[in-house]
């Protein structure tokens, strides 16, 4: 992997509700010729099983690479492993909580770990409400770390009328912070908002 841009993107799905936030990032990227390494917490194989139709084997099809959840030894626990850098899709608060103070137990957070330590980009799509104030401080602790905190929120304005779309929607805009740009992302000024309005000016 001697170049930048075929460097892979490491995919996370942790135990909150929203596998299929994780299942559409794969898409994603299979879509746009970008490899990945995917790596699944125990915790969210119950969800993938609970949320979608995909058992563990068929999920891991749709990643470049797939690791089991407790190989510390895996390539993406490397720092000299190069990569685009980290999503975790939907992610947990236990896994994110894991990552602010630095405990890394699973591959998953030990992944995350070097993403920050070798300053690439981590984006956590925490996926949790109400948030008391244990959470929000953790949250800021990741921010000051690095992370970036991306949840899953809708964007109503696009005017999405499915779950699906909603879904895409969050997965695009996420992979926009890795400049990967995914054609079913409605944008403001091109698909949607005042382009015609603007263009007359």
């Amino acid at each position: 992997m001697s170049e930048e841009g075929a460097a892979p993107l490491v995919v996370g799905i942790a135990g909150a509700s929203g596998a299929m936030l994780g299942v559409r990032v794969l898409d994603a990227c299979r879509e746009l010729g970008v490899a990945t390494h995917l790596v699944v917490s125990r915790a969210a194989a119950r969800t993938v099983a609970g949320e979608t139709d995909l058992d563990l084997a068929a999920l891991a099809a749709k990643a470049s690479v797939a690791h089991p959840a407790g190989d510390v030894g895996a390539a993406i626990a490397s720092g000299s492993f190069r990569t685009r850098g980290m999503i975790i899709a939907p992610c947990s608060i236990r896994t994110m909580s894991e990552i602010a103070t630095g405990v890394t137990s699973s591959l998953m957070t030990r992944a995350a770990d070097v993403t920050l330590k070798e300053r690439r980009t981590l984006v956590l799509m925490v996926r949790e409400t109400p948030l008391h104030l244990g959470h929000l401080r953790t949250l800021v602790r990741l921010a000051e770390m690095g992370a970036v905190i991306a949840p899953p929120v809708p964007a109503f304005y696009a005017g999405l009328t499915t779950i699906a779309e909603a879904i895409d929607q969050s997965v695009g805009r996420a992979l926009d912070l890795f400049d990967l740009s995914w054609g079913p992302v409605r944008r403001w000024g091109r698909d949607i908002g005042p382009a015609e309005a603007d263009a007359d000016d």
